[in-house]
């Protein structure tokens, strides 16, 4: 589906938030690589997704009633054998019609599980001043206790994405610390910049939060996507 008409199709039916699945689709529709996915309305789909995409995998709700899925227990991640998935998915279901029981269930999304290595986190705001705003962090305590994140008006080159990677305090964790090998900072830089085009592109979006961003030696896996929407 084409980026203009998942936004209007939000819109229409009066919601602020994207699904996840839909923020994948406008993230990949600017060239930025998301983890495997299926959006899925059963068991058995979920079966036939896993089987396509291999194990291990987390399941997460999809409502747009939802936006902390792991409130209300809407998410089961290190699922590694069809066993699992079949209770992790009855599990899953329970919670929510415990937990949320007025909520419009769309689907559960299975996304293939990835491994873990160093987290960042990379968002876009739209300030009342500046216009939107990108905001690239470490991930984990470092961005919730140490605040250690970097803000650079858009649009953002890629060139000027690099700039923002090193000048966080925790830049030495991608470079290559204490024996460490340095990590991909440059598609890191690629995805920032990425985004500020997103975000120069679509003035509908008011917010965006990829957290957390794994970084590989090579590559990325974007783990959680959030999308707001101007009021």
């Amino acid at each position: 589906m084409e980026i203009h008409k998942i936004l209007e199709k939000a819109l229409s039916e009066g919601r602020k938030n994207l699904l996840e699945n839909e923020a994948y689709e406008v993230l990949s529709s600017y060239g930025v690589h998301v983890s495997p996915y299926k959006l899925v309305h059963s068991l058995r789909e979920a079966e036939d997704a896993v089987k396509a995409m291999g194990f291990p995998v987390v399941l997460k709700i999809v409502s747009p009633d939802i936006v902390h899925k792991s409130d209300v227990g809407g998410v089961k991640i290190g699922i590694e054998s069809l066993s699992q998935l079949r209770e992790s998915y009855g599990e899953l279901m329970k919670n929510v019609e415990k937990n949320a029981p007025n909520a419009k269930v769309v689907g559960v999304l299975v996304v293939k599980m990835a491994p873990k290595s160093v987290e960042v986190v990379v968002g876009m705001l739209r300030d009342q001043t500046f216009g939107p705003t990108v905001m690239f962090g470490l991930g984990g305590i470092l961005v919730e206790i140490m605040k250690d994140v970097v803000f650079r008006i858009a649009p953002v080159s890629k060139e000027e994405a690099l700039e923002m990677i090193k000048k966080v305090k925790g830049y030495p964790l991608l470079s290559g610390f204490r024996g460490s090998k340095p990590l991909d900072v440059e598609s890191l830089a690629e995805l920032i910049s990425k985004v500020s085009k997103i975000a120069i592109d679509n003035s509908v979006i008011d917010q965006m939060d990829l957290n957390p961003v794994i970084v590989y030696e090579k590559g990325l896996a974007i783990v959680d996507a959030r999308i707001i929407l101007k009021p």
